[in-house]
């Protein structure tokens, strides 16, 4: 039978790197009871720039849990730290954008039905209609925004009205084929996730694995970023690659990268929704 995980608190934070850090984080959870479960450092030598994540049990924690970063608060003003506090036992209430290809949305429902990830699936949304079969079968509610040149702006105020009424923590781009607006990144900094091919930008633009194939490529690749208002060029979060041979076809080609494309996909979810990743600039400090 299988045990229930104790409920946990995560502290991720960011500062001048000095002494003297993990000694007053430790000693604040040690001094109100708290048990580490983990704890992972990095600091950054050029930028002398510390990052910590350190998890807690909270059983025998004696702040309660709403209160617990207020009690903070004077150790990350000793060190001017960036700081939040992440709780387990709270959901991500996540949701998913899709257009025409079904591969990725597939594997962040199955994975999440499976209890990989911590979330729960509040809505998918797509600017075509193909989705929502899939939506349907596992119950999930379907929103169909098309979209046009013409309609960018309004149908994005739907996109976020409808993100902002169903209190959404982290938006997925499961290929979703359209650029956010400026506005759009701005309402959800650092919590929107796209998916695509590491070809980028050797093989822009339509039938990139077409592309590699002509170009008789020998390893292809998926990135998972942070979505910024500079297009693909977001802090990376989690990257795979695949050998290719000349036995490969166009066929072959397009499944290997799309079985990589879920993969990382779903592993750079994970990785967020564990409170992992530490957006640092335009790179990422990633705790696994």
């Amino acid at each position: 039978m299988q045990t229930k995980s104790p409920d946990t608190a995560i502290l991720l934070l960011s500062c001048l790197d000095t002494q003297g850090i993990v000694s007053d984080v430790s000693h604040f959870i040690f001094t109100y009871g708290g048990n580490i479960l983990d704890s992972n450092q990095h600091s950054d030598v050029q930028t002398h720039t510390f990052f910590m994540r350190v998890e807690w049990e909270l059983s025998k924690f004696k702040i309660p849990q709403e209160k617990i970063a207020q009690a903070f608060e004077p150790i990350a003003l000793k060190f001017g730290m960036n700081f939040k506090i992440q709780f387990s036992n709270t959901l991500t209430r996540l949701a998913i954008f899709v257009s025409q290809y079904d591969h990725c949305l597939y594997d962040l429902i199955l994975r999440n039905r499976e209890g990989e990830t911590h979330a729960e699936i509040c809505l998918i949304i797509g600017n075509h209609p193909q989705m929502k079969e899939i939506a349907d079968s596992f119950g999930l509610p379907f929103h169909y925004t098309p979209m046009t040149k013409e309609t960018k702006d309004e149908v994005e105020n739907q996109q976020i009205a409808l993100l902002k009424e169903h209190q959404i923590d982290l938006v997925v781009l499961a290929r979703y084929m359209q650029i956010l607006s400026p506005r759009f990144i701005e309402e959800f900094p650092n919590t929107i996730i796209n998916i695509h091919h590491s070809f980028l930008p050797a093989f822009i633009g339509a039938k990139p694995y077409h592309q590699a194939y002509a170009r008789g490529v020998k390893i292809i690749g998926a990135t998972s970023h942070y979505v910024t208002q500079e297009l693909d060029q977001g802090p990376i979060i989690e990257q795979d690659v695949t050998r290719i041979s000349h036995r490969d076809s166009v066929r072959t080609l397009v499944i290997k990268g799309r079985n990589l494309e879920k993969i990382v996909l779903s592993k750079a979810v994970k990785l967020h929704l564990e409170h992992r990743v530490l957006p640092h600039g335009n790179k990422t400090v990633v705790f696994e």
